[in-house]
Order: C-alpha cells, then structure tokens, then sequence
C-alpha cells in the first residue's frame, strides 16, 4: 500500500508538469477566459479534466497497447484529431475584431454544455496522450495493479488538470488580462489559430 501511495505521488508529480505544458488545451482554455465568460472558462477546463480521466483509464485498460499493435487505428484518431484542430485554427481565423469590451455575463456566453464539450474533444484530440498516460503507468506501477487504482488514477488526472486550468481561467478572466486582451484581440486569435494549426499539421503528418 505504501508503495502505491508513493508510486501515485510520483505519477502526480509527471501529470502535473505535463498539464502546464503549453498546447491547444492551454490556448483554449486562455481563449476562452479572456473573450467569453469566467463560468464558461471553467466549463472547458471541466471538460479537460474528464478527458484526462478518460486517457489515464484507456492506459490503464492497456488500450494503448492496441494503438501501438494497430497502426491504422493510431492513424485514424491521429487525423480526426488534426481536423478537429484545424477546425478550431478555422473558426480562430475567421473570427471578427469586436471592439466591445468582453463581459462575464453568462446570458451572452456559449450555453455550459457545448464548453464543457469543447474542452473534452480538444483534450481528445491528442491521442498521443494516451500513449504518454501508459508510458507513465509502465514506468511507476507494478505489473500487478491494485483495483482501487482504476479509480484513483483517473480521479486524479481529472483533478489535475482540471485544477490547473481552472487556475488558468480564473487568472485570465480578471479584468486586467481582459483588458489587454480586448486591446490586441485580433493579433491573439490570429497567433492562437496559427498555433492551432500547427498543432494540427503536426498530428496529420
């Protein structure tokens, strides 16, 4: 037990440097605090963490070692989540500049479902993710996987990351960054679709 314990330590430890590694979820996520509302920021970052969830329990369940033996199947996900960015560099790109300055009523904000729902299908659009998830519980678990641990391991990426980018969305949604944002609001969605779809490439390649 205590080795779990420490095993579990160390696993939070790696998910956690990996959760402030900037990417599309990172971009997302500032996005979205600095031009849409507080409580919709949090409804992505909620949906990040519910993918993180799902990733550590396909590790978990040794679906990475399907995408590995599969290469087909590694290559579909890899290009249906290239598309899916590029979708989100399309809609960044075509964006007009509003002058107004953005508002934290939630009556103006996109409902909380479709964010929530935007922040999971961004977070799943990676599937290399997963195979990082397995790389970690290779390398910090035993070969026999206490029960409680399907559990645990999931919850704990979902706090994670749903912790960190809550934090991200909090700080960006305040009225100072907000207003920095509104004064170069075009050049920020034109960089953010540009890392977009890089991002995107990069998957399709």
């Amino acid at each position: 037990m205590g080795s779990d314990i420490l095993a579990i330590a160390a696993i939070g430890g790696v998910l956690a440097l990996g959760a402030m590694s900037p990417g599309q979820s990172f971009i997302l996520v500032a996005r979205t605090a600095l031009a849409s509302s507080r409580r919709t920021s949090l409804a992505v970052s909620l949906g990040m963490g519910a993918g993180a969830a799902i990733f550590a329990l396909i590790a978990l369940l040794g679906l990475q070692s399907l995408l590995l033996a599969v290469p087909w199947l590694y290559q579909a996900l890899k290009i249906a989540g290239g598309i899916y960015l590029l979708y989100l560099a399309f809609t960044l790109f075509r964006a007009r500049p509003d002058h107004t300055v953005p508002t934290q009523r939630d009556d103006l904000a996109p409902p909380q479902t479709h964010a929530f729902r935007l922040g999971l299908l961004t977070q799943l659009s990676n599937p290399n993710t997963a195979l990082v998830f397995g790389g970690v519980f290779a390398a910090l678990l035993s070969r026999h996987i206490a029960g409680w641990m399907y559990v645990a391991l999931p919850l704990l990426a979902f706090v994670i990351d749903f912790l960190w980018y809550a934090l991200v969305a909090l700080l960006l949604s305040s009225s100072g960054p907000r207003s920095a944002y509104l004064r170069c609001r075009t050049l920020f969605d034109r960089l953010s679709g540009s890392v977009m779809a890089v991002l995107g490439i990069r998957l399709l390649l």
